[in-house]
């Protein structure tokens, strides 16, 4: 595991090297693990591979499904914004790990796959719950589907760079 951590940090510090604006850690599967195995198995080594990406000097977002139990290890392995799924409630969120720590999401990615009135009223829930947050970031809760309707995005987007700007 060390010798993974160590090529993925790498790995993210290049590509901040080469441009990019941000980084994430993006983990599926790491709310299926237990708070103890979280903290022995996996929250050390995500820790070494941000430690070294930092060294690129852009925000890393550290993202993971279904993080419920084990919400506050997320962000105590590091990361400077937490990224949350759909099942985390954002006013929750905020209340167990800071009013100052910068959350994305967390849309339900099936939500873009409803009618357009259905999916404006999901959108206006999650911004409401984030307005004045600082550093919230309007995402999914986690990757969009590949039969998603493209024209659903392009509203969505619009969307919220609409209503946030309103607000």
């Amino acid at each position: 595991m060390e010798k993974l951590a160590d090529l993925v940090g790498h790995y993210l510090l290049a590509q901040a090297q080469a441009g990019a604006q941000a980084l994430q850690i993006f983990d599926s599967w790491v709310g299926s693990l237990s708070p103890s195995d979280y903290r022995e198995l996996v929250m050390p080594y995500t820790r070494h591979a941000i430690e070294i990406a930092k060294a690129g000097g852009v925000p890393i977002i550290h993202f993971g499904t279904d993080t419920n139990g084990i919400l506050e290890l997320i962000r105590d392995a590091g990361g400077d914004v937490i990224g949350v799924d759909w099942r985390i409630d954002l006013t929750a969120a905020w209340q167990r790990l800071g009013p100052n720590v910068a959350i994305q999401g967390n849309l339900d990615p099936i939500a873009l796959m409803a009618p357009w009135e259905q999916l404006k009223k999901r959108a206006q829930i999650v911004l409401d719950q984030a307005a004045g947050h600082p550093g919230h970031i309007f995402n999914l809760g986690h990757g969009i589907l590949p039969s998603t309707p493209v024209d659903n995005v392009r509203r969505l987007v619009d969307f919220v760079h609409e209503y946030t700007q309103q607000a």
